[in-house]
């Protein structure tokens, strides 16, 4: 396969125009977002969908976090990524698949209706995980475009995927919110370096290579600005798998929790790695295509 998005190949890094559309179906009345939000994320690259989840439903989802994290005894243990030089939990991934109720988040028709009518196309769940940043001990995530990893280490041929982030604590401007560049979803920055073998162990809790380098970014900032979405537990941003990202530490007493589900079309299935020589395991990025079936139900009744 022809690879669109070269990256870690040249000895110097590149900017390149994106090759792919952003939204994949053209918007009509019966549409799950309006005609604005669908704009917006086509021009923007992201979108903050305020009190998608009810209080009921939420304190359901709260209370699955704090079991998940009170007792991962009865997860996988490699699934479980600390914090750099500590042993505060960081992420949990394939968390839709350790958690009955996230499994039910991951299939709600509020979040994959939107995901399928954005992508054009039936979805399967590339990733998920569970990230929490703790109070005081919550390092920052640096600058990064998703789809570069996804492209080089797991195979993802076009930018036909997307992220969602569904708040499970309030993301105030000081406790390490995402962070996005609106609009530099249409730009591909490629990146320097090989990709070491198994580099998911070490760019899990801290990423050094498929960083971008810092004039790239510097260009990008000054271009599109940058904006902190934030908001309550209930709140839903979705954001292009393109979308130039990163979040500060956490400094602050407060700490952030958000599940992460990250969908992908059915036609844009993973390949061969483009840049590692093996892929990365299937907790990190599923190579199982399961087209998702939208459901509508009550969260809250999938309490304990």
């Amino acid at each position: 396969m022809t690879d669109l998005y070269p990256s870690r190949r040249a000895p110097e890094p590149g900017v390149f125009p994106r090759r792919d559309a952003v939204v994949h179906s053209t918007w009509t009345p019966d549409a799950p977002l309006s005609r604005d939000q669908a704009e917006q994320f086509d021009q923007q690259g992201y979108l903050v969908l305020d009190d998608v989840f009810g209080t009921q439903e939420m304190a359901t989802l709260q209370a699955e976090t704090v079991r998940l994290l009170g007792d991962p005894s009865g997860l996988q243990r490699d699934t479980m990524i600390t914090e750099p030089g500590g042993e505060e939990v960081r992420s949990i991934f394939a968390i839709h698949a350790q958690s009955q109720l996230i499994g039910r988040l991951a299939s709600d028709d509020r979040l994959a209706d939107v995901a399928r009518f954005l992508l054009g196309d039936d979805v399967y769940i590339h990733q998920s995980r569970l990230n929490y940043k703790p109070g005081f001990q919550g390092k920052e995530f640096y600058w990064h475009s998703d789809f570069e990893t996804w492209h080089v280490e797991d195979g993802m041929p076009r930018m036909r995927a997307l992220s969602m982030s569904i708040l499970l604590a309030e993301n105030t401007p000081h406790n390490g919110p995402l962070m996005l560049m609106p609009g530099s979803h249409r730009t591909f920055v490629s990146c320097v370096g090989g990709t070491p073998d198994d580099h998911y162990k070490m760019s899990l809790k801290k990423q050094e290579y498929g960083v971008p380098d810092e004039d790239s970014l510097a260009r990008l900032a000054h271009r599109h600005g940058i904006v902190s979405p934030i908001g309550k537990p209930g709140t839903v941003i979705i954001f292009d798998c393109n979308m130039m990202h990163g979040s500060n530490g956490n400094i602050t007493p407060f700490p952030r929790a958000n599940a992460f589900i990250v969908y992908n079309a059915v036609s844009n299935r993973l390949q061969a790695p483009f840049g590692a020589k093996t892929p990365r395991p299937e907790f990190v990025a599923s190579r199982r295509v399961d087209p998702l079936f939208p459901v509508s139900d009550d969260l809250a009744a999938y309490a304990a």
